[in-house]
């Protein structure tokens, strides 16, 4: 049998050599080449072709969901799997619209990940148990009206510690409109308090808390 061709992409060059490590202990993977950044990924895969792009998420230039967007578009013999530490429903969602064939976080096992590349090879799904998890849960949740990019802004703000006043000063509303965004934000999200809002935010990726 021929090996498995890859390239892995992560932005964390100790992430990239671990797993280079690991598949060099077995004849049938062959990393082809490591990238750094989403678009050096496409790039890669653009020339080199290979069975499988093992890919992180969040990635500098260009996001892991856009790169696989652009891999599956342009390339669809080539398969992507994803490989994050992140498993929000919006990061789950997101990745598996853009075309991954499977989506695993960085937990697994050795004998997990190597499972998830041979299916990837060949075309057929695997997700992580508690992603599919999630997954489905997320699917078989009654549609929610989505939130406002204003009412997000008001969320972001309320997540960073702000009071009505100032989030009113930071947006240049008057403090009866921020009330008016929290009263629907609480609404949409089904929650009664601004920490539930937060919460329940973080956990579907609206907002992330600033590095």
């Amino acid at each position: 049998m021929k090996p498995i061709r890859l390239i892995i992409a992560d932005d964390h060059p100790v992430v990239r050599t671990g797993i280079i490590g690991m598949l060099a202990e077995h004849e049938e993977f062959t990393v082809l080449a490591e990238a750094a950044t989403g678009a050096e990924a496409v790039a890669l895969a653009r020339r080199l072709r290979p069975d499988v792009v093992l890919m992180d998420l969040r990635m500098p230039e260009m996001d892991g969901a856009a790169a696989v967007a652009q891999i599956r578009a342009e390339m669809p013999d080539v398969h992507v799997l994803v490989l994050t530490t992140y498993d929000s429903d919006e990061d789950i969602l997101h990745a598996v619209e853009a075309g991954a064939t499977g989506y695993l976080l960085k937990d697994t096992t050795r004998e997990d990940l190597f499972r998830a590349i041979r299916a990837a090879a060949a075309g057929q799904p695997l997700l992580a148990p508690s992603v599919a998890a999630r997954l489905m849960a997320r699917l078989n949740q009654p549609r929610q009206e989505p939130l406002t990019p204003r009412e997000i802004d008001v969320l972001r703000l309320v997540a960073q510690g702000a009071s009505n006043k100032e989030i009113a000063a930071r947006l240049s509303i008057s403090q009866a409109t921020v009330k008016s965004h929290l009263i629907h934000i609480f609404d949409k999200l089904d929650v009664d308090d601004r920490t539930a809002a937060v919460t329940v935010a973080l956990e579907r990726g609206i907002i992330r808390l600033e590095r």
